[in-house]
Parts: structure tokens; C-alpha cells; sequence
């Protein structure tokens, strides 16, 4: 009988021998000293005879799980599991997490999905995740969102922009390092998180590429890094931006207000929009249009799907393909060939 700790729950796990067959049982505790006063006072017995599912409210699994979460998940993706938490909970109330049957929660998705589409598979795929990871902590049995279909969305085409509506936008820009921002981020298709993590030492002048980096402190959504060669226009603006000292110690941030402080994600997507909103452009441009248009300009100009895979940092083909139908010359020889 021992006690330990694995990557899968943030509590301490008591692992004894059950009719010769390892079993664990979570000590439900982070704190090792009561951990261990958990395996002291703990007998077979008691456990075998009682049920083992733990009984936890939403609201209070809800904040362990963001707890556990928030070092590994984007603070986007936090919000997510926030607003689908509340939305659960304001449907269904404040319940022991157990008490949740599948009919419950399918008319909560019903329900969702007729008010909106989006947000019903939002819901439907955070909350998902996180009751498979109640069923891990003992919370639930198993996992009733595996039971349920995930919502159907009509998926519209990628909304992109031009080079021509880029320039404009930049020329509403108000601070030169968005301008330079913005430019990179149509010209190498980079996540905002990345754009902004984004050190001098990623970046090899010599070579011409950027090299999308993982460290203690930034990790990218594919957990995988990434090399995206650099546009001779880009290279030319990103040289202007590059200061006179830098600290190779400190890794210094290529896009900074403050040297050594990171940009805020949600200032930059405001300011984008801000620049969007004066030229007069369409609402619908936000800042992840960037990284839609740099795909699009690629597929048009005839680089494969898989390159763009590639470039995008994508894990499965599949998700590149939301590009397919730009490929409009190999559409029409398709057809020609009738």
C-alpha cells in the first residue's frame, strides 16, 4: 500500500493490492501529509461496501477541474469551460454531478442548439472532456456526453482577406509594432498566443525561417514545433522591428509595448478590430482571419493541402481541409474532364 501521484488527477492516489489485482482509490487530497493520513485510517472494507463514486456539486467539480486545467489550457479555452459550466448549471441547477441523466442533459444541448448552434457545440465538446475526467476522479461511473450526439453545424467557408484589405487595415493601425504584428500574422499564419510568446531567438535571419517553439512557459496547441519560412517583404519588416540590444538571457519579445512584458491577447484582438471598424471594413474580420487568409492565399496560389498542414501546424489533414474548395483550377479540371 503506498501513496503517489500521477498526470492524470491533481490528487495524491492510494494504490493497494485487492485479491492480488493493484487497485487505486483517489486520497480526494492534494496535501501529502493528509494524504497520508488518508492511507493510515484506510481500510478495504469500508470501501468495498460502500459506493465508490464521490458525490461533488457542478459549481464545485467545475472549479477543480479549471484548477487542474488552466497551467496545460488557454485562457480562451478557460473561458469556454466557464461559460458552458454556467450555462449547465443555469439549465439544470447547482446538482450533485452524479444526478445528471442523460435526459437532462440531452435536452439541455436540445435546448441550446435551438437558440445557438455554435454555442451548443461548444458546450457539448468542453463539457464532454470534462466529465470524462470526472469519471477518472471517481465523480461519475462513466461519461454521459459519450451517449449523446454531438450537435450538427452547418460549417460555413473560412472568412479571408486580401492583401489589399490588409494594407488598409494596417494603414488604421495606430502603433507601428501592430502594423508589424498584423503583417506577420497574415504572412506566416501564426496563432495570436504564438505571435505574442514569439522570442528574437526563434527567428533565423540567415535562413529566413521562424522556428514556432515550445518552453516551460508556452506550449503550442499541438504540443509540436514548427518551421515557417519568412516572406522577403516580412523579413525587410521584421529587421526595422528588431531592436539594438537584446537579451539573449531574458529571450526578449518580438512584439512588446514594454521590453521583457508580453502583449495581452484580448488587447491585440481589440486593436485589430479597432483598425477593422475605422477602415470600414466587414464586422465579421477578426484577428484569427489573419491566419485564415494566409491559408486561403496559399491554396490559391497552388501550394497542397498537406504544405499548408503543415505551415498551419495542423494535427489532422482533416482540419486543413475547410480549404479544399479554393483549389479552383484543380475543380475545373475535374470537370473538364467530363
Amino acid at each position: 500500500m503506498f501513496i503517489s501521484k500521477t498526470k492524470k488527477s491533481p490528487f495524491y492516489q492510494l494504490t493497494y493490492d485487492l485479491n492480488g489485482k493493484r487497485t487505486t482509490v483517489s486520497t480526494k487530497t492534494t496535501n501529502q501529509k493528509i494524504a497520508y493520513k488518508f492511507m493510515a485510517n484506510f481500510s478495504r472494507d469500508s470501501v468495498e461496501s460502500k459506493e465508490q463514486i464521490h458525490f461533488i456539486s457542478l459549481s464545485k467539480f467545475r472549479d477543480e477541474y479549471k484548477e487542474y486545467i488552466k497551467q496545460t489550457k488557454s485562457k480562451s479555452y478557460l473561458r469556454s469551460v466557464e461559460l458552458s459550466f454556467k450555462q449547465l448549471i443555469s439549465y439544470a441547477g447547482d446538482n450533485s454531478l452524479n444526478r445528471l441523466n442523460i435526459l437532462t442533459l440531452d435536452k439541455f444541448v436540445t435546448s441550446t442548439f435551438a437558440r445557438t448552434q455554435r454555442g451548443a457545440g461548444l458546450y457539448y465538446r468542453t463539457l464532454k472532456a470534462a466529465f470524462s475526467k470526472a469519471v477518472i476522479w471517481n465523480y461519475l461511473s462513466d461519461n454521459p456526453f459519450k451517449k449523446l450526439k454531438s450537435p450538427k453545424i452547418a460549417k460555413p467557408f473560412p472568412f479571408f482577406i486580401s492583401e489589399i484589405e490588409l494594407k488598409i487595415i494596417i494603414e488604421h493601425a495606430q502603433k507601428d509594432y501592430l502594423k508589424v504584428l498584423f503583417t506577420t500574422a497574415y504572412y506566416t499564419g501564426m496563432r495570436l498566443g504564438e505571435l505574442l510568446n514569439m522570442k528574437w531567438n526563434w527567428i533565423d535571419f540567415k535562413q529566413n525561417i521562424i522556428t514556432v517553439q515550445c518552453s516551460a512557459t508556452f506550449t503550442t496547441k499541438s504540443k509540436k514545433e514548427r518551421i515557417i519560412p519568412i516572406s522577403a517583404n516580412l523579413r525587410t519588416q521584421l529587421s526595422n522591428q528588431l531592436p539594438k540590444v537584446i537579451d539573449v538571457e531574458k529571450n526578449t519579445f518580438v512584439f512588446t509595448r514594454i521590453n521583457g512584458v508580453k502583449l495581452n491577447e484580448d488587447f491585440i484582438s481589440k486593436q485589430f478590430k479597432k483598425s477593422v471598424r475605422v477602415a470600414g471594413l466587414d464586422d465579421k474580420i477578426h484577428f484569427h482571419t489573419l491566419r485564415h487568409s494566409f491559408a486561403s492565399l496559399l491554396v490559391q496560389r497552388g501550394v497542397s493541402l498537406y504544405v499548408v498542414k503543415e505551415l498551419l501546424g495542423h494535427e489532422s489533414l482533416t482540419t486543413t481541409q475547410i480549404y479544399a474548395h479554393l483549389q479552383q483550377q484543380n475543380l475545373r479540371d475535374a470537370v473538364n474532364l467530363l
